[in-house]
């Protein structure tokens, strides 16, 4: 018999290989290093962090002559991280303290990483993981150390936290599956394996440790089961499932093109949930039809300071090139108590959630607000854009960030920059804001309902804690009244109501959120293609029918019960 692991699928398939084990421990090659001066020392560490930024522009150019672009971004994201100024001055610190190079380079990259580690949306602690991925490609130059290799057949490649460079510098046929000791569902290395439909596990802890290097191993990334050393018998069981899957994934291959229309010919637009230019590429893999949702806070991060308007201007305009003409919302920095940064002093706070954070920062500092408004539309001019403003509860805010957005136009006019025609709206994830829309529809060109709040907010449950997780359910009651309210108030001003919250991607939901009126859905990429089947494959009348018979239920439970009853 197998032995047999749990973790938590994160990306569909079953995927047969041999176990490759990646993220090298370098304590026993940093014990046997010998340090010279420190200013020897400080020299090896500059001349390792331009050998290296060399090393990536290769192999960036060498993915870009491939086509694969979302790889070669998030490489680039990599090559800043090497050659920020401000890293380099900690790397020198961190020399005079240690007498090495290579554990000042991992020392100074690891103290960034903790700072990534310590913010409440899993999007950014998964950048911990490109931190010190960066930081010991640096140290592993230093110190002398090559990448394994692969040998015959394809690999399951597992660690406890995959540097995602290792998943981009392998090739796409050699890689079956991976496996994440770490529990980050947006690690770059599963986003990596996202764009390559790679089957991934993530959160089986130390069971990696119970792995070796050429284990055969079986994965299903939809169940989470892993099984090391599978029997014959096992293995055949599994050739079954893997034919099904072929088929499946042919039919959803089918559907890329195909819009999300109804047997009655109504049409949603499916977009997709960002953090960088380089998750378009893998979005429009799946027939994403535009960025609902660009979350631009990644832009501030790892910084020591703000970011100039012509850094962020690039980032915004490469995401908006790569939407082709199909809109891109970009959401202006929700940062907060939980995502602290050097540059804002937020302070410590009781609950950050309900703290000085998003629109309320932004609208104190000019110094951070107008320069990336000014971005945004600049941005603007290569496509279309939008900007949306996040925890907006009244329109006094909506009206002084737009009087923002105004004094933003008007520098541009006066420094000679062209600028672009760019939609304003809100994410509706506040009671407040979804009570007001009848009013806010007024001013706004479009909502976003940013359910992962909303339910929160409504139901006065933190959607992190274990204890209470079950009274967590964007279908109850008084959710979906806020939401069929805002999508409602939206549609009778003429203006249009998306959704960018996890809701957006369970396919139950879009039968409801489609015969409320919504008119996009904004999800991360690989729910696209099941979202698209559940549309196509009702008509909008049925969906009314469903919609009204829910809206007379009285428990959440209840609806999600009926709605998993209808084929």
């Amino acid at each position: 018999m197998a032995e047999k692991m749990k973790g938590k699928g994160v990306i569909s398939g079953i995927a047969v290989g041999k176990i490759m084990l990646a993220g090298q421990n370098l304590d026993g090659y940093l014990k046997d290093y010998k340090p010279k001066k420190k200013a020897d020392e400080k020299k090896i560490a500059a001349d390792a962090l331009i050998k290296v930024a060399a090393n990536l522009v290769k192999t960036i150019e060498d993915l870009n002559k491939k086509n694969m672009k979302e790889q070669a971004a998030i490489l680039e994201a990599h090559r800043m991280m090497v050659e920020d100024p401000a890293m380099s001055g900690a790397i020198d610190e961190q020399v005079d303290k240690t007498g090495s190079a290579p554990r000042a380079v991992l020392d100074a990259y690891e103290s960034q990483a903790q700072v990534f580690e310590q913010m409440e949306d899993e999007y950014f602690r998964g950048r911990a993981v490109d931190m010190r991925d960066v930081g010991k490609r640096i140290a592993k130059y230093i110190l002398g150390i090559k990448e394994p290799e692969i040998g015959e057949g394809k690999v399951i490649v597992a660690g406890q936290e995959i540097e995602p460079s290792v998943i981009a510098g392998l090739p796409s046929e050699k890689i079956a599956g991976v496996i994440l000791g770490q529990g980050s569902t947006t690690s770059h290395a599963i986003i990596i394996a996202k764009t390559r439909a790679i089957p991934s596990i993530v959160g089986v802890g130390d069971a990696i440790e119970k792995m070796a290097d050429g284990d055969p191993v079986i994965i299903d990334g939809d169940t989470g089961d892993i099984l090391i050393r599978p029997t014959d018998e096992e293995r055949a069981s599994y050739d079954v499932k893997i034919k099904k899957q072929e088929e499946l994934k042919a039919h959803y291959a089918e559907l890329k093109e195909l819009p999300a229309i109804t047997t009655d010919g109504v049409k949603v637009e499916l977009v997709a949930n960002i953090g960088s230019p380089a998750d378009v590429d893998a979005a429009n893999n799946f027939g994403a039809e535009g960025v609902g949702l660009f979350r631009s806070e990644f832009v501030f991060m790892g910084k020591t300071d703000i970011p100039k308007e012509e850094d962020q201007f690039k980032e915004y305009k490469a995401a908006v090139e790569k939407c082709k003409g199909n809109l891109c919302v970009i959401r202006t920095m929700d940062i907060g108590g939980d995502k602290p940064l050097p540059y804002i002093q937020v302070g410590q706070e009781e609950n950050p959630f309900l703290g000085y954070r998003a629109i309320r920062i932004s609208l104190q500092r000019r110094d951070l607000f107008i320069p990336q408004l000014k971005a945004i539309l600049r941005a603007g001019k290569f496509g279309k854009a939008g900007i949306m403003f996040p925890m907006v509860i009244n329109v006094d805010e909506f009206k002084a960030a737009q009087k923002m957005v105004e004094d933003a136009k008007a520098e541009l006019v006066h420094e000679g920059k062209e600028y672009g025609d760019v939609q304003l709206g809100i994410m509706v994830e506040t009671p407040a804001a979804a009570v007001m829309t009848p009013i806010l529809a007024k001013y706004v060109d479009f909502f976003s309902i940013g359910t992962n709040d909303l339910v929160q907010y409504t139901l006065a449950v933190d959607r992190g804690n274990a204890q209470i997780a079950y009274l967590y359910n964007h279908f109850n009651p008084a959710v979906l009244r806020l939401i069929k309210r805002t999508i409602e108030s939206a549609n009778k001003e003429g203006k249009w109501a998306g959704m960018c919250g996890e809701m957006a991607s369970d396919p139950n939901a879009a039968i409801l959120l489609m015969a409320m009126g919504i008119k996009e859905l904004s999800m991360s990429a690989p729910s696209i293609p099941k979202v698209k089947e559940r549309i196509r494959n009702i008509s909008s009348s049925k969906a009314k029918e469903i919609l009204d018979k829910v809206m007379e239920m009285e428990d959440g439970n209840e609806i999600k019960a009926y709605l998993s009853t209808i084929s």
